[in-house]
């Protein structure tokens, strides 16, 4: 490629050596950057650098960089994921930048989300929410042939699109209440939505709503910026089902 091809990019990123510290924005330039490398490619870059010259890499969370286990959850310029709609940030690329251009990039921010180090966050919290909505009663023994349970093609494509949320934390880090309801009524709906899901239901909706607020998760003010910044697309009419669902288990529970 054309040395004329290759960017040159000036760097603002959050640096933090643990969840004590106070943390700070540290400036980087950082040069010859191919525009079909993918975000964290730049930031490999940039770190091989900074051990070079003998100095602390910038700790990030990656895994697949197939945009599948939403690790790389980091906000580019203040959108979560960077400029790409249902984009995560393995995914982005550097032609979406102009040579010269400033970024900013920073961990995901919220009370749940606590920063380890540097890009870094601790979302166990997503998987407390997880673990708080049990199990689902199933038979173990021979499997069932596939048309044994009949499923409306409707539901099979909603559930199955709710199914698509990979926990990354985008819609919490865009919200401004750091509400994570986007994320727990996917995780609701894909399973409320289907026959062997139906049986915990109530108290499943129960318990992962309970434990979501016990986190300290805000609540949702329908503004759908957690649907804009979710790189699957996730729709916020998972949120109405599970608030439906949530108020019949309630009065249930009462009556």
């Amino acid at each position: 490629m054309s040395s004329d091809n290759l960017l040159t990019l000036n760097l603002k990123i959050w640096r933090q050596k643990n969840n004590k510290d106070k943390g700070e924005i540290v400036d980087y330039t950082i040069e010859g950057v191919s525009p079909d490398a993918s975000f964290l490619e730049m930031l490999d870059i940039l770190n091989e650098k900074l051990i070079a010259e003998g100095t602390d890499p910038v700790a990030f969370d990656h895994d697949c960089r197939e945009g599948i286990c939403g690790m790389c959850s980091l906000m580019i310029n203040g959108q979560a994921h960077g400029p790409e709609a249902e984009t995560t940030t393995c995914q982005l690329h550097m032609r979406k930048f102009k040579n010269g251009e400033t970024i900013v990039i920073e961990p995901f921010r919220a009370r749940a989300f606590p920063v380890l180090k540097d890009l870094m966050i601790d979302r166990t919290a997503f998987d407390d929410i997880i673990a708080s909505g049990g199990f689902v009663n199933v038979n173990t023994g021979n499997a069932q042939d596939a048309n044994a349970i009949l499923v409306p093609k409707e539901n099979a494509e909603l559930a199955m699109d709710a199914a698509a949320c990979i926990g990354c934390g985008a819609c919490v880090a865009s919200c401004k209440n750091a509400s994570a309801m986007l994320f727990v009524s996917a995780k609701v709906s894909q399973l409320s939505l289907l026959p062997q899901g139906q049986l915990e239901a109530e108290e499943r909706v129960k318990n992962m709503v309970t434990k979501m607020d016990e986190l300290g998760f805000g609540n949702c003010t329908n503004e759908a910026e957690c649907e804009a910044s979710c790189p699957k697309g996730i729709s916020i009419s998972n949120i109405a089902r599970m608030n439906r669902d949530f108020l019949s288990a309630a009065v249930k529970a009462k009556s």
